[in-house]
């Protein structure tokens, strides 16, 4: 139902018969330069749906729609509004970074992720909510009303970029940026039934918070509802900031016809079990590959206990870095006191793990190299993104015990982190829908710099298994 007005499903979407109508931000942008629609006919309708279901799933930090910061006018999606996350820098305006723990102040100056967003031309009209500090896999908070999933408002959308997801999916804009340091583009996007793609890291422009990281983990993109947007912002993103280090991507506009060797994973890292939805939705996909004329065959994961016990303690270590040094970062104002249960229990864990540091990093760094082994024998591999699908919301929120809410992170994002530990490209494609009508997103990962690759077979599959729309279901 349109309008914000919520279902006996629960469902709630903003899709509706205005300026933006079903479009995605590569149909938009076509019709701007027709002059079809007018930037500030795309703005009002994005107010207009985003007040419409916010209320309801509070996915908004910031509202400028009024007064966006405008993209460059030759970008390739220039004149489509589009959010930014709540932890990248946009003068004149606040990032809180989910946290209560201090009083933000409006930035001096775009950051380098903001630059390349505006040079792809996107206009962004305000900022998207995230759980504190990107730490958890839910967007919920200790003390506030947490962000709520359009398929289900009862269930999690994802985090960290989950406000941008939400509203993504809900129809209230066609396109945001996000951002992944553990899965966090690609977990919102299983969880809201987006389009996901992590690129590899330094293809798109550094990230502060990464580079203040002994393993940079972090890497900047966008959630979208068509593998064409997410080609497009890529595409435009690599050519307004080429590295000498990766090849270029170039725009990718659709399937290629050679056949890859893609692996198939169906067993969780963690020893988590694979709920039956979500491995039905990865076993079709792989069938669908195979009459495809791609060679599927089985494959183990390299990653075990050791490397799940290494990231928990890096993991832990960013805490500590927030407990200990956000005054640093942050200024008087900042007061530790105020961040969340889990930032604390990630933190208390880190202090008892501090002396195996050294062998972590030593560790997560050589991951990169046993990971790159797997591509010596497949071209990609198919994974879920998940081990089961989004779960109600408490489920992960921050005032859950802390050895209880560990171990169903853990559980929860067995597939995603090793693409941010080895820095390769991964994509979630919203490959199916459980009976009860909840999204399952299947993952993708290549080799460092093939996100051609990923692009081309999320191209054929959503040809071949288009993917469900809310305003459909």
């Amino acid at each position: 139902m349109t309008g914000g007005r919520e279902q006996m499903t629960r469902r709630v979407h903003a899709f509706t018969d205005d300026a933006l109508g079903d479009d995605d931000a590569v149909a938009l942008a076509e019709r701007l330069r027709r002059g079809e629609v007018s930037p500030a006919e795309l703005r009002a309708a994005a107010a207009a749906r985003s007040a419409a279901v916010d209320p309801v799933l509070r996915g908004l930090v910031l509202d400028r729609f009024d007064d966006p910061v405008h993209g460059s006018g030759d970008g390739p999606l220039a004149g489509v509004p589009a959010l930014v996350k709540d932890n990248v820098e946009v003068r004149g305006w606040p990032a809180t970074h989910g946290s209560a723990a201090h009083f933000p102040r409006p930035a001096k100056a775009h950051s380098a992720v903001t630059g390349q967003l505006l040079a792809t031309g996107l206009d962004l009209v305000g900022s998207s909510r995230m759980p504190e500090y990107g730490l958890n896999a839910s967007t919920e908070f200790a003390t506030a009303e947490p962000t709520r999933n359009p398929w289900d408002t009862g269930r999690s959308a994802g985090a960290s970029s989950g406000g941008a997801a939400a509203l993504v999916a809900a129809g209230a804009l066609p396109i945001a940026h996000a951002n992944d340091g553990g899965g966090s583009i690609r977990i919102p996007s299983a969880a809201c039934g987006l389009v996901g793609l992590k690129p590899t890291r330094g293809r798109t422009a550094p990230n502060a918070l990464g580079r203040r990281m002994p393993v940079d983990l972090v890497v900047d993109g966008v959630v979208s509802r068509s593998v064409r947007d997410s080609a497009t912002f890529l595409a435009a993103a690599d050519r307004a900031r080429r590295t000498a280090t990766l090849p270029p991507v170039g725009l990718v506009e659709g399937p290629a016809p050679r056949r890859l060797r893609i692996g198939l994973l169906t067993e969780s890292p963690t020893g988590a079990q694979i709920d039956a939805e979500t491995r039905a939705v990865v076993t079709e996909v792989a069938s669908l590959l195979e009459k495809q004329g791609h060679e599927v065959t089985p494959a183990t994961s390299v990653i075990g206990a050791r490397f799940v016990d290494d990231f928990l303690d890096y993991w832990g270590l960013l805490a500590f870095s927030v407990v200990t040094g956000g005054t640093l970062l942050h200024g008087p104002s900042f007061d530790a006191g105020r961040l969340d249960p889990l930032t604390h229990g990630l933190a208390e864990h880190y202090r008892r793990a501090a002396p195996r540091t050294p062998a972590v990093l030593r560790r997560l760094r050589r991951a990169r190299l046993t990971y790159a082994a797997q591509f010596t024998t497949h071209d990609v591999l198919l994974s879920p993104v998940l081990s089961h699908v989004t779960p109600e919301l408490g489920h992960l929120s921050p005032a859950v015990p802390f050895p209880e809410l560990r171990d169903r992170l853990l559980d929860y994002v067995a597939f995603t982190p090793l693409n941010n530990v080895a820095g390769t490209p991964a994509i979630s494609l919203p490959a199916g829908l459980t009976a009860g009508g909840l999204p399952v997103g299947v993952h993708l990962s290549a080799a460092a710099g093939d996100e051609r690759t990923l692009l081309e077979l999320g191209y054929a599959i959503e040809a071949d298994r288009p993917w469900p729309r809310i305003q459909d279901a």
